[in-house]
This record gives C-alpha cells, structure tokens and sequence, in this order.
C-alpha cells in the first residue's frame, strides 16, 4: 500500500478528497506550463506589495501598483483569482461617524455642487478636521486640505484642539506653499469655517467659500473619503498610546499617500507625481 508522509495511504486520501487515484496521478506528473510560471511570479510579487503596505490594498490597488512595478497589464480579475487563492483581502473600513452642530456667523452656497472633476492644480480645495481617539482616553484632531486637481494633501495640522487655530494654521501653510493659488474652496458648517476670520483670510487670497448643505457629507465626499482610506489604512491597524505616536503615524502615512499610494483616475502615478507631471506639461 502507498503511504505518503502524513502516513495514509494514496486511496484513502483521494477517497477523502472525492477524486480518482488517476486524476491525483495526473496533476502530480503534469508539466508547469508558461501561465503557471507566470502566476507564481505575479503572486511572488503581490505578496511583496501586499506585505509592504500591510495589508491595506484590494485587489484592484494591488493591480495598479504591480502594473506599474512590471511594466505590464495584467487584469484585476486575474489578480483578484490569485489573492483570492492565497486568502488575501484589504482591510476592512470601518464608517465614521458625523457629529458637528454650529451656530455659523457666516454660511456660503454650495458652489462646488458636488462637481468633484477638475484638470487643474490649485481650482478647487476641500477641507475638514477628523477626530482620533488614544488610548488614555485623549483625543487628537487632524485638520486638512486636499487638492481636486490631483488628490495629493496640500496641508495639514495636528492639534489636542478642534479649534479656529487648528483650521486657520492649516489654510496658512497652504497658502505658503501655494502662494499663487486662488481656489474655490469648500468646507462643511463647522464652526471655524463660518466664523468671520476665516472669511477674511480667504478673501485675503482671493478664494470663493463653498459649503456643504447641513447634514449632506457627500458634498465634501473626496474629503471624507481621504478620512476613511487614512483610518482603516494607518489608524484602525494599531493602539496609539501617546499623542507622539500618533503623530508620527500621521506624518508617515501621508508622506505614503502623496509620494507612493498610486491612484488610478491619475493615470498610475501617485499624487504628487501627478502634479509634477502636470505642472511641467
């Protein structure tokens, strides 16, 4: 009697996996064709893409990036059959929760209209501050600017606050950084956003104010977006203890975002890349 290494024989194996002895005889003595070989070089590379950024990319992500490293075209469907065989997934998101009441000094329409398409650097900038909680039972609130044109941060501040000061710093160092820009920018009714002083500094840049209607988060969708891809990417993935860590998660994931996370609507590049490549042209 055939007896392989775990010490049953061929037969009872077979009989156990409903198949023949001949069809177990044949797939043991078959030759590795082109596409095999060709499939474990992808998955060899998917689990290298996968391993790097933890985890965090589906199958579709997965695709862009190892089409970019490769130089090829491989399908998704293809790469989602591969991961799928090696028990692969992104991390699930997890929704975020929406509580802000204000009473505005100042409310603006609803310019952006959802209109979330733009060809230009600089045109159109969201805004919003999200909330982290530690494990001491503080909190810490991330306050940020994404650009329409490429999807790349322009700006963001860290505070223990959710204050005027946390927002304005951020308009601040976008301005710094894009002296020249004078966007239509679009935020929710949060209170910073309605207060007066803010008004000013964007009239001081020439920016027209657009604001979400109360209680519609899909008009600031990409903003809100950015938020769930940041947490279930970096934030749900681990306890942080200190504000410092935090921080410097913070600072790790966006730098990842602008300069590595490759987007497809950007045609493969990542945001930053994306706007070099625009302003040059």
């Amino acid at each position: 009697m055939e007896l392989n290494q775990s010490g049953y024989s061929i037969s009872e194996l077979c009989k156990c996996a409903r198949i023949s002895r001949s069809s177990y005889y044949k797939w043991l003595n078959r030759k590795e064709t082109q596409r095999d070989k060709e499939n474990k070089e992808i998955s060899n590379e998917i689990i290298k893409i996968y391993s790097e950024v933890k985890g965090i990319y589906g199958y579709r992500r997965i695709t862009l990036n190892l089409n970019k490293t490769l130089g090829s075209n491989y399908n998704h469907k293809r790469i989602y059959r591969l991961m799928k065989s090696m028990n692969m997934s992104a991390v699930i998101r997890k929704k975020r929760k929406r509580y802000v009441h204000s009473t505005p000094q100042i409310t603006a329409e609803n310019l952006l209209n959802r209109n979330f398409i733009t060809e230009n650097i600089n045109e159109k900038w969201l805004t919003d501050v999200t909330e982290f909680k530690l494990t001491n039972g503080t909190k810490a609130y991330l306050s940020a600017i994404l650009d329409l044109g490429d999807n790349s941060i322009v700006s963001y501040v860290l505070g223990t606050s959710n204050n005027n000061k946390l927002v304005f710093d951020t308009l601040d160092k976008a301005v710094i950084t894009n002296p020249t820009a004078t966007p239509l920018f679009h935020s929710d009714r949060g209170f910073q956003y309605t207060s007066k002083s803010f008004k000013l500094k964007l009239d001081a840049i020439n920016a027209k104010q657009s604001m979400s209607r109360v209680r519609r988060c899909i008009d600031n969708g990409p903003m809100e977006g950015f938020w769930g891809i940041l947490k279930s990417e970096m934030y749900y993935l681990q306890k942080f203890h200190t504000y410092e860590q935090l921080e410097k998660a913070i600072d790790e994931y966006i730098e990842f975002y602008n300069t590595k996370r490759i987007q497809k609507k950007l045609k493969g590049m990542a945001p930053l890349e994306y706007r070099s490549h625009t302003l040059a042209s």
